[in-house]
């Protein structure tokens, strides 16, 4: 018999009740997330797989759950591991106790930095966590044409791994100007991946635009910021993703759309969270909590944030607490509240050590930051007059503002504006490349002297330097590639805070809760310099990302993304 088939048998004739259940939670409140009911039984599990609900049950080990509630477990439909700071490992051990037991990365940010050695780093360690991450394959390294990135997927060098075990299609297809404009190397990939699952990345996209790239059988949108235009992607049959980040928050813009007709076709993501808001709010769990808080059905939410999650992504055996169902369950204290008390993760419970089994593959991605130290006078911004543009920081998002403003001139360069909360923003190529600046300006960061340097810039992850002061940008980011990549405040000719981020220069090599306290002291040491943002370094990352409007900076220089081109030094 092989072994496939003896799981099949033991599951029938634990299902049937012949024999004891591997696991048996007595007596337990759960979800129905088809008829919106909360039932009361038994939840019967062999294997990874549930065999059995209402019905009473033994088991060769039982819990009584006469004190909780049961929900299906949650799924993060798009986010960015490295993101959250630490690897793949961490984040699980992070994650998986705030019931997220499932999560679909892209690992276009590391990708960015190290071509394939990244995607297979991921996979490797996505066949190991205790979570099931599904890795999709990164369509969009570099993004754009418009920045220097360390490494290049093109479509054949994706090819090989589309039939791996942990991936489901094509990640998030960032170039909407190359689909337009039928750039080969964008046609590539959609024609190699073509009626397979292909992620959707389309913010403020709409009419026309919206449907030519719909019609490339992209699926979803994680970008949506706004009711009108998540109505207009629903209409037109795209799922639509509400995102509460770290740095990026539309959770309140949009959940209003959430009803019973509408679950099927949403879901929610972190794309970027970190340790220390997953520790303190939580993860898909809050914002579960913030969709019921602000009047969103509850049954609609724990739909939303598993079943209809996991259908999008064509994964029909789990979100549902159901016979024939993947073991994926949240053992909550409160429904109203979200509050986790446990979790089973494919029928592993994940107090019985299942972190420990593992064996993680080796860290890789150390020393990646190639330039060389630099000083002050790198920073200076010639210019023809006092009059140009500017990039306004909306704060909670990844959208900035294409302002043009006067500031202060002198000698044939132009300065910060303190007063109207103007600094200074430069882009410095680090892959060994180019050596390549852009230099700008950016209002909104409110930031009133010093610098912040930092090798997180989406998403070539170039180094990003924020300052009011030349030397103090020049300090913070030679202090950088001291670390070998990570987060750098520096004022007054002081380093007054730092955290080091070796691993591609995105990712701690420490643990989580390390993480989450540095994270902590630099906003500390923020705050105290006298910026009130919640999230500078989180927000300063994105200025580099030529794929959101309106306004943004590359090593090239300025970007116009509306008409995708960099604009005149």
């Amino acid at each position: 018999m092989t072994e496939l088939r003896h799981r099949i048998e033991s599951g029938i004739d634990q299902g049937l009740g012949r024999e004891p259940a591997d696991l048996v939670i007595k007596n337990i409140r759960f979800l129905n997330v088809v008829t919106g009911e909360v039932a009361k039984g038994d939840i019967a599990i062999c294997g990874e797989r549930i065999v059995g609900t209402y019905e009473s049950y033994r088991g060769k080990r039982e819990i009584d759950g006469r004190d909780f509630t049961a929900v299906p477990g949650f799924v993060d439909c798009h986010l960015h591991v490295e993101s959250s700071l630490v690897g793949p490992a961490e984040f699980d051990r992070c994650a998986l106790p705030r019931g997220t037991t499932t999560a679909i990365c892209d690992p276009h940010e590391m990708c960015n930095v190290l071509g394939k050695e990244g995607l297979e780093f991921f996979l490797r360690s996505a066949e190991r966590t205790a979570m099931d991450l599904r890795v999709q394959l990164s369509s969009c390294v570099p993004a754009t044409h418009l920045e220097t990135a360390g490494g290049r997927l093109t479509a054949a060098d994706l090819l090989p791994y589309r039939h791996h075990s942990k991936v489901i299609g094509l990640a998030e297809f960032m170039n909407a100007p190359g689909i337009f404009h039928k750039v080969p190397e964008v046609m590539d990939k959609i024609e190699a991946f073509w009626g397979e699952h292909i992620d959707g990345h389309a913010p403020l996209m709409k009419g026309y635009e919206l449907n030519a790239y719909l019609s490339c059988g992209i699926r979803n949108c994680h970008e949506t910021t706004s009711e009108p235009e998540a109505w207009e992607k629903l209409r037109k049959g795209m799922q639509v993703f509400i995102r509460e980040g770290s740095a990026c928050k539309d959770l309140a813009a949009l959940s209003g759309i959430i009803s019973t007709t509408t679950a099927p076709f949403l879901g929610f993501c972190t794309d970027d969270r970190n340790p220390l808001d997953i520790a303190e709010e939580g993860h898909i769990d809050h914002l579960i909590r913030g969709a019921i808080k602000a009047g969103a059905p509850m049954a609609d939410v724990y739909r939303l944030a598993s079943w209809s999650a996991a259908r999008g992504f064509g994964l029909t055996d789990r979100g549902l607490i159901a016979p024939g169902q993947r073991a994926d369950i949240v053992l909550l204290n409160d429904l109203q509240t979200c509050d986790v008390a446990d979790v089973i993760a494919g029928g592993r419970m994940i107090d019985d050590g299942i972190f420990e089994v593992r064996n993680m593959p080796g860290p890789v991605g150390y020393n990646s930051i190639k330039r060389a130290k630099v000083d002050a006078s790198l920073f200076r911004v010639p210019a023809s007059g006092p009059t140009g543009p500017v990039i306004g920081l909306r704060e909670g998002q990844v959208l900035t503002d294409f302002l043009t403003m006067s500031l202060p001139y002198r000698d044939g360069e132009r300065l910060v504006d303190l007063a109207n909360d103007v600094i200074k923003v430069c882009v410095l190529e680090r892959h060994g490349k180019r050596g390549s600046v852009g230099r700008g300006f950016v209002k909104g960061l409110k930031l009133p002297g010093g610098a912040i340097a930092s090798s997180i810039g989406h998403d070539s992850h170039n180094i990003c330097v924020v300052g009011a002061a030349d030397a103090d940008m020049a300090l913070a980011v030679n202090r950088l590639i001291d670390l070998g990549g990570g987060f750098v405040l520096a004022a007054n000719g002081k380093v007054l805070a730092d955290m080091p981020l070796p691993l591609a220069g995105l990712m701690s090599d420490r643990d989580f809760r390390s993480v989450a306290h540095e994270i902590k002291a630099l906003r500390s040491a923020v705050r105290d310099l006298g910026c009130p943002l919640a999230e500078p370094f989180l927000q300063m990352a994105f200025l580099p990302l030529p794929v959101i409007p309106h306004l943004k900076i590359t090593d090239l220089g300025l970007v116009d993304v509306d008409k995708f081109e960099l604009l005149a030094a």
